[in-house]
């Protein structure tokens, strides 16, 4: 059976495991907000006959409402606890909140919910639910962290062996909020913790304010980079695989 994974952008990808296509918090217009996206927005032909949305919080970066219903309104999609009602009440018709240790089987994979340490309120005054991640079980797993910081049970993962590990390394501007992001170096800790077989690093280099016009502009490129020196430091058995915007990864064959 086949893994595919393409890297749309920021924490949306789209995993295509075994058959079953997933794409994962979905961001993808030109202008989310105060943010612009500095690489092109994705070819829509890549983003149909979803099986499957997984959204891990509500914040607008991963929950963009306006990408959501370019998927369509009938696709089902899988959110943390406290935030079906008001996902319904946009319009979307098959909505499933999956709370930390449950799971929901999409044809032949299974997609368990997991913990995350990330604040889930969409702001300035949204609705506020869990923050969530996700693993993909099929002839391979998959866990996608969607954002999160460091959290003690995140050694607990490594018991399954992921064969792939999506983990965020920055975020949408020049500094990231403490206690509630990964940084390169945090990333790679979390590496060592969970020991997967591959490391791709996302969540940098798509969306940046528009008032920061061209301020810190390292931050848009060098995070990838310095996540995988961190993790030859921490766990030099885990192959790190750099991947730019919008290019499928380049996963080993198994």
């Amino acid at each position: 059976m086949s893994l595919e994974i393409d890297f749309i952008g920021h924490a949306t990808l789209l995993i295509e495991l075994d058959g079953v296509r997933v794409l994962t918090d979905p961001a993808t217009r030109a202008r989310i907000g105060p943010l612009r996206r500095v690489v092109p927005v994705p070819d829509p032909h890549r983003l149909i006959d979803l099986d499957l949305i997984v959204v891990s919080h509500l914040h607008w970066d991963h929950l963009d409402l306006p990408s959501l219903r370019d998927r369509g309104t009938t696709t089902p999609i899988v959110v943390p606890v406290g935030a079906g009602d008001w996902l319904r009440s946009q319009g979307f018709d098959d909505v499933r909140e999956l709370p930390v240790g449950e799971h929901v089987e999409v044809r032949s994979i299974v997609v368990e919910a997991v913990p995350a340490r990330h604040n889930g309120r969409r702001p300035p005054n949204g609705p506020s639910a869990a923050t969530i991640g996700f693993v993909l079980r099929g002839s391979r797993s998959v866990y996608f962290a969607g954002d999160t910081d460091l959290f003690d049970d995140m050694a607990e993962l490594a018991a399954a062996r992921h064969d792939v590990a999506l983990l965020p390394v920055w975020g949408w501007g020049p500094t990231l909020g403490r206690g509630q992001h990964l940084d390169p170096e945090r990333a790679a800790e979390a590496v060592r913790r969970m020991r997967p077989r591959v490391a791709v690093p996302i969540h940098w280099g798509t969306y940046w304010p528009m008032a920061m016009g061209r301020v810190l502009p390292a931050r848009l490129s060098d995070p990838p980079a310095a996540f995988a020196e961190h993790v030859r430091e921490r766990a030099p058995d885990v192959r790190v695989l750099l991947t730019e915007v919008g290019e499928r990864v380049g996963l080993p064959r198994v």
